[in-house]
């Protein structure tokens, strides 16, 4: 059976920006219904690097979660102000790259995820060469180190970000080439790069097979699973819509077989409700959904 987490961020970001829901309420609520963790999303008020910057207050967060008998499923990194793309030097990007590590390390989280930073209009004033070179040779640097650290390197491609089309996620992986990096498979973002090409620059680029199709070609690459549904829209025309799991168009039943056949090196998946409107009055749906698909596929 799989360990089932959420993501924090559902909590703190979007409809929850203005009244978020605090870590200590979020951490109780979790291992109430019965999940094996949380992912974090490491900014305000949740826990972070800048707000817990000694060892001993990010003792006392990890023996928090080991006192409720929760884990650590992977980090999402701020690094949302950063300028990977649209500067000839990643120094900053790197120094907060590194900085979330450490907090990684510390904290005992397994994975850190980073995406390109910069929306798919970034190639307006960028070339795309010049950007995925960016990309590349920083994130050959990151997986490097992550690997050193323990901890993996995991890559969340989405319409919202440059490089949102399924040859250019094949192509960044080949480039980085590393085996501590790979791509975080969320299957709403999944279903909106291979069947809808949503904020595709240019010409579309969709796969016959849509979703499923997407699986296989990236097969082996995987290092990371969010199950979340997809009714096939946008959130306020930047990013997937993170659709409660029954509430869209995804065939898990389809999906999962193909999921299951990455050897990820862990053995988490992960609910993401990012920007959904109750996200917090749902989660007890989903991780029935997830449950009963952990029963069958887990």
């Amino acid at each position: 059976m799989k360990k089932i987490s959420i993501g924090t961020w559902a909590y703190t970001i979007g409809p929850y920006e203005n009244n978020p829901i605090s870590w200590d309420e979020v951490i109780n609520k979790v291992k109430s219904l019965g999940f094996d963790g949380v992912e974090l999303g490491g900014f305000p008020p949740h826990p972070n690097p800048d707000d817990l910057p000694g060892k001993e207050q990010r003792d006392q967060c990890k023996e928090k979660m080991e006192q409720l008998g929760l884990g650590w499923s992977g980090l999402a990194a701020n690094l949302w102000a950063e300028h990977l793309i649209d500067s000839e030097d990643n120094t900053a990007y790197l120094e907060t790259f590194r900085k979330n590590l450490q907090f990684c390390a510390d904290l005992g989280i397994p994975a850190i995820r980073v995406d390109t930073v910069h929306p798919p209009t970034i190639f307006d004033t960028v070339e795309p060469h010049i950007a995925q070179k960016r990309v590349v040779d920083a994130w050959k640097i990151c997986a490097a180190e992550s690997a050193d650290a323990g901890i993996r390197l995991t890559w969340e491609f989405e319409p919202g970000f440059a490089f949102n089309k399924p040859s250019d996620i094949l192509q960044i992986i080949e480039q980085v080439n590393h085996d501590n990096f790979g791509v975080m498979f969320d299957a709403c973002h999944g279903y909106m790069v291979a069947v809808e090409g949503a904020r595709q620059p240019g010409e579309k680029e969709t796969l016959p097979g849509g979703v499923l199709e997407l699986a296989k070609k990236l097969r082996g690459k995987i290092n990371h699973i969010h199950l979340i549904d997809s009714d096939g829209t946008l959130h306020d025309d930047e990013t997937s819509t993170h659709a409660p799991l029954g509430d869209g168009k995804i065939d898990f039943d389809e999906l999962l077989p193909e999921l299951n056949k990455n050897d990820m090196g862990h053995n988490w998946w992960t609910i993401d409700l990012c920007f959904w409107s109750d996200a917090w009055s749902v989660t007890e749906k989903c991780k029935k959904a997830v449950d009963e698909l952990n029963k069958k596929y887990g």
